[in-house]
């Protein structure tokens, strides 16, 4: 099969021809339609997160049909769509698996990091971590919502019921968990990259209340904020510009060092969260949730051979919406 690979050493994605991979007990073999190009994945190809397998194909964000069926599984069949997401492994056991929390489990492997992704005609991948995709979305319209949606989707449970939610980074994540928070009567206040027009035209078109730049106050204190942009400095700016007793969620799984601020802005009672990988649970909540509002993602389409363009562009931010590349 074709697969674009990463060997680790600052270069760029391999195209390489690889044999198939066999599912194992317990694990499902799928025919990769679409991969959505998520920041992770760049966080992945610049070195930025810790041991990674190499050579890794990365990806995430993979929806396809199923293809082989591994010894043990009964709730698949051959033929049928599935997403597979970043979240690719747990043990089962331990304290955060059996309290809820599996997403902070300690031996929990991840899709285009610690298992090979999407980045290839066919990914194997073990069957409790996939999920139906149904609706109407093309497979990929549907990719981003296995990262973008699910991980924005986390990180708006996280702003406590907030009516004037600020989003900083209006990306790929933004732009989806925009039209959820927009179908739940919230205020979108879009902070986008300083002199970036057409992303806050973006913003405006899908129903932000304000935009401006990201060095910019709002108009109004917010209520909450969600940082999906991978800039710590934006950390005290946002509890500059939510209220007493306001949130700020870092969603994202990197960020620059977030400098030295003065107490004052994050006293009354002022908190900062993380978000950390997602649960089985976020992904069937959101993606019950996704036909119903309708959430539509706007997509730029690449091939696979295509794939170190796509992480080109979404790193210099030239995308408008997400990345997906495709496999014909």
């Amino acid at each position: 099969m074709k697969a674009m690979r990463y060997y680790g050493d600052g270069g760029e994605l391999r195209l390489e021809e690889i044999p198939v991979p066999q599912p194992g007990p317990g694990q499902i073999r799928v025919e990769i339609r679409a991969c959505g190009v998520c920041r992770t994945d760049l966080h992945v190809v610049d070195d930025e997160l810790a041991n990674p397998k190499l050579p890794i194909i990365p990806g995430h964000e993979i929806v396809g049909v199923v293809d082989d069926l591994g010894e043990g599984i009964d709730h698949f069949e051959l033929g049928q769509r599935v997403g597979i997401p970043w979240l690719g492994y747990t043990c089962g056991h331990c304290t955060y698996c059996t309290s809820e929390r599996e997403n902070l489990c300690d031996q929990a492997s991840f899709t285009g990091y610690r298992i090979d992704g999407g980045y290839a005609e066919y990914a194997v991948a073990d069957a409790r971590y996939c999920f139906p995709i149904g609706g109407d979305y093309s497979d990929v319209e549907a990719a981003p919502l296995l990262c973008a949606g699910l991980i924005g989707y986390r990180a708006l449970r996280m702003a406590d019921g907030a009516e004037r939610l600020g989003i900083y980074g209006f990306g790929a994540a933004a732009h989806i968990v925009a039209q959820v928070a927009r179908s739940q009567g919230r205020q979108i206040y879009a902070f986008t990259r300083p002199g970036d027009a057409e992303a806050r035209a973006f913003a405006r078109d899908l129903g932000a209340r304000w935009a401006g730049d990201s060095d910019e106050k709002p108009p109004e204190e917010l209520d909450a904020a969600i940082i999906f942009a991978p800039v710590g400095s934006l950390v005290p700016a946002a509890l500059e510009a939510v209220v007493k007793g306001g949130t700020v969620v870092c969603a994202g799984i990197h960020m620059s060092d977030i400098p030295a601020f003065p107490y004052r802005i994050l006293w009354e009672e002022r908190s900062i969260r993380s978000v950390a990988n997602l649960t089985r649970r976020d992904a069937e909540e959101f993606l019950a949730l996704a036909p119903t509002v309708p959430v539509r993602t706007e997509t730029v389409r690449f091939s696979l051979e295509q794939a170190n363009e796509a992480l080109r562009r979404l790193r210099s931010g030239e995308l408008r919406g997400a990345a997906v590349l495709t496999v014909e």
